[in-house]
């Protein structure tokens, strides 16, 4: 039934054998890099890998200030606890998203709030935010209470969805409107953007993961952005354990995270970092002739919203019903190309059913039908599969 989109995919990538999804490429700097940081011998939580990391990765972002950590999960933990994320306190996010923008909501002992995405971005629907929060939201001194449960929303934390950038301007400008801090979870959205303005950068925190599978990797990692000064302090010393800083002295002044990220990791993300732009053009080529395949298909290819850029991290298409997904899922991956649904409704898993919700009209339609397909870096896939 599908037949034509797999031999694509297969010409694609100029191979027989077995295609995954996303495969990382260390084609630069990597090696050199990690024999450095080993023959430093700073190779845990502390080197100057992770000094130039952080400030590369600010001066990308486009921020003040990054900080690095052990993954992105732990980043948003972090980033939601400093905007006052407590116990007793909610998170407005998306059930469309990766299990870890829930966990790390749980981490902090407070609940997320579900709403509606945008079927076009995939990300959290600005029009669902505003409904919810003219039927629920109450404006006091302190904040933005919830009227249903009287608990304070505390932050909201959209996700940027396989590097779409979801309209987090109107977020933004809603979140400022009702008092509420914006964290973005762009864990997958390194390098997208609107104008000179990136991803992460928007709210008053952003994250990024540089997970195995991610557009750059340093094995897991993930990086928190912000342009406050206090809150990257802040930040970083929590993330260190909440040690106060003496030269021999072990001090800890409240409850902190063993979260930052080893140098031997930053070294291999410093490389990976250098080849960022041109993995992106790479992949931009890819999407354009993913885009052209699709054109006159049955089968919708997911583009980014006008105005914007991705980096292309997942490419994803939209079937017409969840049987026709599980048909293309079995044809692709029986015959060696890796595909993947689109992650199951986090409200629907047993830790979060007992979470307010809208009627989740859009995620519900994108959970049925969404499939990613291979994107790995193509010049890099094909030399690699090709010598």
């Amino acid at each position: 039934m599908f037949q034509s989109t797999i031999d694509f995919i297969r010409k694609l990538y100029a191979t027989g054998d077995f295609i995954p999804l996303h495969a990382p490429v260390f084609s630069g700097n990597e090696k050199k890099y990690l024999v450095d940081a080993i023959d430093s011998t700073f190779v845990s939580s502390v080197g100057p890998y992770v000094n130039r990391l952080e400030k590369e990765m600010a001066d990308y972002a486009g921020t003040a200030r990054a900080v690095a950590v052990v993954n992105g999960t732990a980043g948003i933990q972090v980033a939601l606890r400093l905007v006052g994320v407590e116990t007793n306190t909610e998170v407005i996010t998306q059930a469309l998203s990766f299990i870890a923008t829930s966990n790390a909501i749980a981490y902090c002992s407070a609940e997320p709030i579900y709403l509606d995405v945008d079927l076009d971005t995939m990300g959290l629907s600005p029009i669902a935010l505003k409904k919810f929060l003219e039927q629920f939201g109450e404006k006091r001194e302190n904040g933005t209470f919830n009227k249903a449960s009287g608990k304070k929303i505390a932050a909201c934390l959209p996700m940027h969805t396989f590097g779409f950038l979801c309209r987090i301007e109107e977020i933004s400008a809603i979140c400022k409107d009702w008092n509420i801090p914006l964290i973005e979870d762009a864990a997958e959205a390194i390098g997208s953007g609107k104008g000179n303005k990136k991803a992460g950068a928007f709210g008053d925190m952003g994250v990024y993961s540089f997970n195995g599978n991610k557009i750059i990797t340093s094995g897991g990692g993930g990086i928190i952005v912000t342009n406050d000064e206090k809150l990257a302090d802040k930040a970083k010393y929590l993330t260190t354990t909440a040690k106060v800083p003496h030269p021999w002295e072990f001090y800890h002044d409240e409850v902190g995270y063993n979260f930052r990220l080893p140098n031997l990791n930053a070294a291999l993300l410093c490389a990976q970092l250098e080849s960022l732009d041109a993995f992106i053009l790479d992949k931009t080529d890819t999407f354009k002739q993913y885009a052209g395949f699709f054109e006159n298909h049955s089968i919708r290819f997911k583009i980014p919203l006008e105005g914007t850029y991705s980096n292309h991290w997942l490419m994803s298409i939209e079937l017409e019903s969840r049987t026709q997904r599980e048909t293309f899922l079995k044809e692709a991956n029986d015959q060696g190309i890796m595909c993947r649904p689109i992650w199951t409704l986090n409200y629907k898993l047993p830790m979060y059913q007992h979470c307010q919700r809208d009627a989740q009209t859009n995620a519900e339609h994108l959970e049925d039908r969404i499939v990613n397909i291979p994107s790995s870096v193509k010049s890099e896939y094909i030399s690699r599969n090709t010598q």
